[in-house]
């Protein structure tokens, strides 16, 4: 198959050295990056993410013969402005999360790319994680019969030079963290009825980021709480995501190296019935996000993940942060 041309916009954001990961696939050519910064440009030139590639403006990146794909990787307040941009020059692109705190934006951005038919992947880190996809299929054969409770946590200690750039919004470590998690809660219980935030900076220090959060999502016949933190000890150990069902419990901990636990009420398939743990371990990051966007983008299989899932998730987010939706 053809590879897929790739060029990537913006450096800024935490998560933008995934480049490597399209640099490595077989299914991507990547054609080049646009940095207007030049601090950050400097900073990521001594990367091995981004060594040997070509430097160019977004105008020559836009205009580049046989471009497909855009990577948005710029900081967060730039990210909606950047990969509405693209959308409207007939490109699919890959938004860095979480998207903005614009909802009418991005709901202007995935209505865009739906009459154009183009993908709009969000960079939710745990979509392809081997756990969460094998909880989806516990969830689709039935195996954990009908949720009622998701519980999750994504925390971690955050140092005080990037609590400053992160108190710029004001959505805090949920806005920053808990949007991963969200992604799954809907992924898991779809859109809920009620979003109630607990938000708190309870840090000593004297920044203003909202760093001890706690949302609950309401259902008609479920509830899940989603809690972050930017000062748990250790935090990516206890990094979890638990569903409960009339059936069965999931349980993933810690969520970045997954390992699953899981009790079942009755013998399903090749599972006892009871309580029953699966090693998974280490797995990279982004690599099942790109593989599956090369199938997309050359037409082999519809997305896995909606434009209403992506506005659910969005929306989700800035209730769960506190930021008003208009």
């Amino acid at each position: 198959m053809p590879k897929v041309k790739y060029g990537q916009i913006g450096v800024g954001h935490a998560h933008a050295s995934k480049m490597s990961v399209y640099r490595e696939s077989d299914d991507f050519e990547v054609v080049g990056v646009v940095e207007p910064d030049p601090a950050l440009r400097a900073k990521a030139e001594k990367s091995a993410a981004y060594k040997d590639l070509k430097w160019m403006t977004q105008e020559q990146l836009l205009n580049m013969p046989g471009l497909q794909v855009v990577g948005v990787e710029t900081r967060v307040r730039d990210l909606l402005d950047t990969a509405e941009t693209c959308v409207d020059a007939g490109l699919h692109v890959h938004i860095d999360k979480p998207a903005g705190e614009s909802l009418p934006q991005f709901k202007r951005i995935l209505d865009a790319a739906a009459r154009k038919h183009l993908l709009v992947q969000m960079g939710y880190m745990y979509r392809y994680n081997p756990a969460v996809v094998m909880l989806r299929d516990f969830l689709q054969k039935g195996y954990l019969g009908e949720p009622f409770e998701v519980h999750t946590v994504m925390s971690k200690v955050i140092a005080a030079g990037t609590r400053q750039s992160l108190a710029e919004y004001r959505g805090g470590t949920i806005f920053e963290l808990g949007c991963h998690i969200i992604d799954l809660v809907i992924g898991v219980l779809g859109k809920p009825e009620l979003v109630t935030p607990y938000n708190q900076h309870a840090s000593p220090l004297g920044d203003k980021l909202l760093d001890n959060m706690l949302a609950v999502f309401t259902y008609p016949r479920a509830l899940a709480t989603v809690k972050s933190s930017a000062m748990e000890v250790e935090g990516f150990a206890r990094r979890h995501f638990v569903v409960c069902g009339s059936e069965g419990t999931f349980h993933i901990e810690p969520l970045d190296r997954p390992d699953v636990r899981f009790a079942l009420s009755k013998p399903r398939s090749k599972y006892v019935k009871g309580y029953q743990d699966v090693k998974i371990g280490e797995y990279r990051r982004y690599v099942g996000d790109a593989a599956d966007m090369a199938r997309i983008v050359r037409g082999e299989k519809q997305a896995d993940f909606s434009y209403e899932h992506d506005l659910a998730v969005q929306t989700a987010v800035l209730q769960a942060s506190g930021l008003p939706l208009t």
